[in-house]
Protein backbone atom coordinates (compact mmCIF):
# COMPACT_ATOMS: atom_id res chain seq x y z
CA UNK A 1 0.00 0.00 0.00
CA UNK A 2 1.36 3.14 -1.21
CA UNK A 3 1.06 6.19 1.17
CA UNK A 4 2.56 9.60 0.28
CA UNK A 5 5.10 8.49 -1.87
CA UNK A 6 5.96 5.80 0.53
CA UNK A 7 5.53 2.09 0.25
CA UNK A 8 4.13 0.68 3.74
CA UNK A 9 3.16 -3.09 4.34
CA UNK A 10 -0.01 -4.24 4.84
CA UNK A 11 1.55 -5.92 7.85
CA UNK A 12 2.72 -2.75 9.56
CA UNK A 13 -0.65 -1.49 9.18
CA UNK A 14 -1.92 -4.21 10.19
CA UNK A 15 -0.45 -4.23 13.63
CA UNK A 16 -0.63 -0.49 14.00
CA UNK A 17 -3.30 1.31 12.60
CA UNK A 18 -5.55 -0.51 15.39
CA UNK A 19 -3.42 1.14 18.03
CA UNK A 20 -3.84 4.49 16.39
CA UNK A 21 -7.34 3.99 16.35
CA UNK A 22 -8.10 2.89 19.63
CA UNK A 23 -6.59 6.07 21.23
CA UNK A 24 -8.24 8.74 18.31
CA UNK A 25 -11.70 7.03 18.85
CA UNK A 26 -11.18 7.12 22.74
CA UNK A 27 -10.17 11.09 22.74
CA UNK A 28 -13.65 11.33 20.95
CA UNK A 29 -15.15 9.92 23.52
CA UNK A 30 -13.28 11.82 26.33
CA UNK A 31 -14.06 15.36 24.39
CA UNK A 32 -17.96 13.93 24.98
CA UNK A 33 -17.35 12.62 28.64
CA UNK A 34 -18.78 16.37 29.67
CA UNK A 35 -22.28 15.19 28.32
CA UNK A 36 -23.70 14.58 31.79
CA UNK A 37 -27.17 13.72 30.16
CA UNK A 38 -25.88 10.90 28.25
CA UNK A 39 -23.77 9.08 30.82
CA UNK A 40 -25.18 5.76 32.51
CA UNK A 41 -22.45 6.65 35.53
CA UNK A 42 -21.90 10.29 36.90
CA UNK A 43 -18.46 12.06 36.73
CA UNK A 44 -18.49 11.95 39.98
CA UNK A 45 -18.97 8.32 40.50
CA UNK A 46 -15.92 7.57 38.10
CA UNK A 47 -13.73 9.61 40.24
CA UNK A 48 -14.84 8.27 43.16
CA UNK A 49 -15.56 4.62 42.44
CA UNK A 50 -12.97 3.55 40.18
CA UNK A 51 -9.74 1.30 42.37
CA UNK A 52 -7.04 2.80 40.02
CA UNK A 53 -5.75 6.22 38.71
CA UNK A 54 -5.94 7.69 34.90
CA UNK A 55 -2.56 7.58 34.34
CA UNK A 56 -1.97 3.73 35.40
CA UNK A 57 -4.90 2.96 33.26
CA UNK A 58 -2.95 5.09 30.30
CA UNK A 59 0.38 2.43 31.18
CA UNK A 60 -1.45 -0.32 31.37
CA UNK A 61 -2.81 -0.15 27.79
CA UNK A 62 0.11 1.05 26.18
CA UNK A 63 2.09 -2.53 27.57
CA UNK A 64 -0.36 -4.49 26.51
CA UNK A 65 -0.40 -3.07 22.94
CA UNK A 66 3.59 -3.37 23.05
CA UNK A 67 3.00 -7.02 23.51
CA UNK A 68 0.67 -6.82 21.04
CA UNK A 69 2.30 -5.20 18.17
CA UNK A 70 5.47 -7.53 18.93
CA UNK A 71 3.09 -10.54 18.68
CA UNK A 72 1.85 -9.21 15.77
CA UNK A 73 4.59 -9.05 13.77
CA UNK A 74 5.98 -12.28 14.51
CA UNK A 75 2.47 -13.54 13.26
CA UNK A 76 2.38 -11.50 10.07
CA UNK A 77 5.96 -13.06 9.65
CA UNK A 78 5.42 -16.36 10.11
CA UNK A 79 1.89 -16.59 7.93
CA UNK A 80 3.39 -14.39 5.20
CA UNK A 81 2.92 -15.26 1.93
CA UNK A 82 5.12 -15.06 -1.00
CA UNK A 83 2.36 -14.01 -3.43
CA UNK A 84 2.52 -10.38 -3.61
CA UNK A 85 -0.84 -10.23 -5.03
CA UNK A 86 -2.42 -12.72 -2.83
CA UNK A 87 -4.24 -9.67 -0.49
CA UNK A 88 -5.38 -7.83 -3.58
CA UNK A 89 -6.85 -10.63 -5.39
CA UNK A 90 -9.47 -11.57 -2.43
CA UNK A 91 -10.34 -7.80 -2.13
CA UNK A 92 -12.39 -8.96 -5.51
CA UNK A 93 -14.46 -11.55 -3.76
CA UNK A 94 -17.20 -9.84 -1.71
CA UNK A 95 -18.75 -13.50 -0.70
CA UNK A 96 -15.31 -14.18 0.56
CA UNK A 97 -14.90 -11.30 2.73
CA UNK A 98 -18.11 -11.45 4.30
CA UNK A 99 -17.31 -14.92 4.76
CA UNK A 100 -14.05 -14.23 6.29
CA UNK A 101 -15.15 -11.52 8.61
CA UNK A 102 -18.56 -13.46 10.09
CA UNK A 103 -15.99 -16.35 10.88
CA UNK A 104 -13.56 -13.81 12.22
CA UNK A 105 -16.00 -12.30 14.51
CA UNK A 106 -17.24 -15.68 15.82
CA UNK A 107 -13.75 -17.37 16.73
CA UNK A 108 -12.79 -14.27 18.55
CA UNK A 109 -16.38 -14.24 20.37
CA UNK A 110 -16.09 -17.73 21.35
CA UNK A 111 -13.04 -17.50 22.35
CA UNK A 112 -13.49 -14.57 24.61
CA UNK A 113 -16.69 -15.65 26.19
CA UNK A 114 -14.83 -19.19 27.90
CA UNK A 115 -11.94 -17.38 28.64
CA UNK A 116 -13.19 -14.25 30.11
CA UNK A 117 -15.85 -16.34 32.09
CA UNK A 118 -13.59 -18.84 33.18
CA UNK A 119 -11.21 -16.10 34.93
CA UNK A 120 -14.66 -15.58 36.64
CA UNK A 121 -15.08 -18.95 37.59
CA UNK A 122 -11.73 -19.69 38.72
CA UNK A 123 -11.09 -17.33 41.67
CA UNK A 124 -7.10 -17.48 41.63
CA UNK A 125 -7.28 -16.17 37.85
CA UNK A 126 -10.34 -13.28 39.24
CA UNK A 127 -8.01 -12.35 42.15
CA UNK A 128 -4.01 -12.23 40.25
CA UNK A 129 -5.37 -11.31 37.01
CA UNK A 130 -8.76 -10.54 35.74
CA UNK A 131 -10.10 -8.38 38.63
CA UNK A 132 -7.69 -5.86 37.23
CA UNK A 133 -9.93 -5.19 34.73
CA UNK A 134 -12.63 -4.78 37.24
CA UNK A 135 -10.90 -2.31 39.66
CA UNK A 136 -12.74 0.13 36.75
CA UNK A 137 -16.18 0.08 37.92
CA UNK A 138 -17.29 2.94 35.97
CA UNK A 139 -15.76 1.93 32.83
CA UNK A 140 -14.58 4.65 30.01
CA UNK A 141 -13.47 4.21 26.81
CA UNK A 142 -9.49 4.35 27.26
CA UNK A 143 -9.60 2.13 29.72
CA UNK A 144 -11.20 -1.23 27.50
CA UNK A 145 -7.89 -2.61 27.02
CA UNK A 146 -6.87 -1.87 30.89
CA UNK A 147 -6.21 -5.55 31.52
CA UNK A 148 -3.57 -7.50 33.38
CA UNK A 149 -0.88 -8.82 31.01
CA UNK A 150 -1.31 -12.19 30.67
CA UNK A 151 -4.72 -11.73 30.37
CA UNK A 152 -4.16 -9.41 27.72
CA UNK A 153 -2.16 -12.08 26.31
CA UNK A 154 -4.61 -14.83 26.58
CA UNK A 155 -8.27 -13.54 25.67
CA UNK A 156 -7.15 -9.96 23.25
CA UNK A 157 -3.73 -11.06 21.31
CA UNK A 158 -4.33 -14.33 21.50
CA UNK A 159 -8.04 -14.42 20.51
CA UNK A 160 -7.23 -11.77 17.81
CA UNK A 161 -4.43 -14.27 15.84
CA UNK A 162 -6.77 -17.19 16.07
CA UNK A 163 -9.69 -15.14 14.31
CA UNK A 164 -6.92 -14.23 11.63
CA UNK A 165 -5.74 -17.77 11.26
CA UNK A 166 -8.88 -19.59 11.43
CA UNK A 167 -11.21 -16.87 9.36
CA UNK A 168 -8.06 -16.77 6.60
CA UNK A 169 -7.96 -13.06 6.29
CA UNK A 170 -5.09 -11.50 4.11
CA UNK A 171 -3.23 -8.47 6.46
CA UNK A 172 -5.01 -6.25 4.36
CA UNK A 173 -8.58 -7.16 5.64
CA UNK A 174 -6.95 -7.70 8.87
CA UNK A 175 -6.33 -3.97 8.93
CA UNK A 176 -10.48 -3.06 8.76
CA UNK A 177 -11.49 -6.02 11.06
CA UNK A 178 -9.12 -5.02 13.90
CA UNK A 179 -9.67 -1.67 13.71
CA UNK A 180 -13.45 -2.30 13.85
CA UNK A 181 -13.23 -4.76 16.35
CA UNK A 182 -11.02 -2.07 18.08
CA UNK A 183 -14.14 0.59 17.59
CA UNK A 184 -16.60 -1.85 19.04
CA UNK A 185 -14.55 -2.90 22.13
CA UNK A 186 -13.84 1.09 23.11
CA UNK A 187 -17.34 1.58 22.40
CA UNK A 188 -18.15 -1.07 24.49
CA UNK A 189 -16.47 0.50 27.46
CA UNK A 190 -17.47 4.58 26.65
CA UNK A 191 -19.98 5.09 29.43
CA UNK A 192 -22.14 6.52 27.24
CA UNK A 193 -24.95 6.15 25.71
CA UNK A 194 -25.70 8.66 23.09
CA UNK A 195 -28.83 8.77 20.58
CA UNK A 196 -28.24 7.13 17.07
CA UNK A 197 -25.25 5.51 18.48
CA UNK A 198 -25.17 2.66 15.51
CA UNK A 199 -23.33 0.26 17.54
CA UNK A 200 -26.13 0.73 20.35
CA UNK A 201 -29.14 -0.12 17.23
CA UNK A 202 -27.29 -2.72 15.57
CA UNK A 203 -25.33 -5.05 18.73
CA UNK A 204 -27.46 -6.16 21.65
CA UNK A 205 -23.56 -6.23 22.72
CA UNK A 206 -23.19 -2.37 23.79
CA UNK A 207 -22.13 0.06 26.25
CA UNK A 208 -25.38 -0.78 28.45
CA UNK A 209 -24.69 -4.87 28.17
CA UNK A 210 -20.74 -4.23 29.33
CA UNK A 211 -21.88 -2.14 32.27
CA UNK A 212 -24.10 -4.67 33.79
CA UNK A 213 -21.20 -6.54 33.62
CA UNK A 214 -18.92 -4.03 35.43
CA UNK A 215 -21.57 -4.02 38.21
CA UNK A 216 -21.52 -6.13 41.42
CA UNK A 217 -25.05 -7.47 40.47
CA UNK A 218 -23.86 -7.99 37.02
CA UNK A 219 -20.35 -9.88 37.92
CA UNK A 220 -21.27 -13.60 37.09
CA UNK A 221 -23.43 -12.72 33.82
CA UNK A 222 -23.26 -10.59 30.41
CA UNK A 223 -19.61 -12.18 29.89
CA UNK A 224 -20.17 -12.19 25.90
CA UNK A 225 -17.32 -9.39 24.44
CA UNK A 226 -17.01 -8.10 21.70
CA UNK A 227 -19.92 -8.54 19.06
CA UNK A 228 -22.50 -10.85 20.37
CA UNK A 229 -24.76 -12.43 23.11
CA UNK A 230 -25.55 -15.50 21.78
CA UNK A 231 -23.13 -17.46 24.37
CA UNK A 232 -24.82 -15.66 27.32
CA UNK A 233 -28.27 -16.77 26.22
CA UNK A 234 -27.03 -20.21 24.91
CA UNK A 235 -25.12 -21.08 28.13
CA UNK A 236 -27.76 -19.11 30.50
CA UNK A 237 -25.54 -16.08 31.39
CA UNK A 238 -27.33 -13.69 29.86
CA UNK A 239 -28.61 -10.81 32.59
CA UNK A 240 -31.34 -8.75 30.78
CA UNK A 241 -31.92 -4.98 32.20
CA UNK A 242 -33.70 -2.23 31.55
CA UNK A 243 -32.20 1.73 30.86
CA UNK A 244 -33.52 3.88 33.17
CA UNK A 245 -32.79 7.86 33.52
CA UNK A 246 -31.63 9.19 36.62
CA UNK A 247 -32.97 12.06 38.31
CA UNK A 248 -30.06 13.96 37.99
CA UNK A 249 -29.37 13.47 34.52
CA UNK A 250 -28.13 10.69 32.41
CA UNK A 251 -29.00 6.76 32.45
CA UNK A 252 -28.34 4.30 34.96
CA UNK A 253 -28.76 -0.08 34.11
CA UNK A 254 -30.66 -1.94 36.43
CA UNK A 255 -31.57 -5.68 36.12
CA UNK A 256 -34.87 -6.82 35.30
CA UNK A 257 -34.39 -10.07 37.43
CA UNK A 258 -32.52 -10.60 40.46
CA UNK A 259 -29.42 -12.83 40.64
CA UNK A 260 -30.17 -16.47 41.98
CA UNK A 261 -27.12 -15.53 44.45
CA UNK A 262 -28.88 -12.23 45.67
Amino acid sequence: MMMMGFEISDEFLGTFVPILVYWVYSGMYICLGSLERYRLHSKVDEDEKNLVTKSAVVKGVLLQQILQAIISVILFKITGSDDADASTTQQFSLLLLARQLIIAMLVIDTWQYFIHRYMHINKFLYKHIHSQHHRLIVPYSYGALYNHPLEGLLLDTIGGALSFLFSGMSPRTAIFFFSFATIKTVDDHCGLWLPGNPFHIFFSNNSAYHDVHHQLYGSKYNFSQPFFVMWDRILGTYLPYSLEKRANGGFETRPIKASKDE
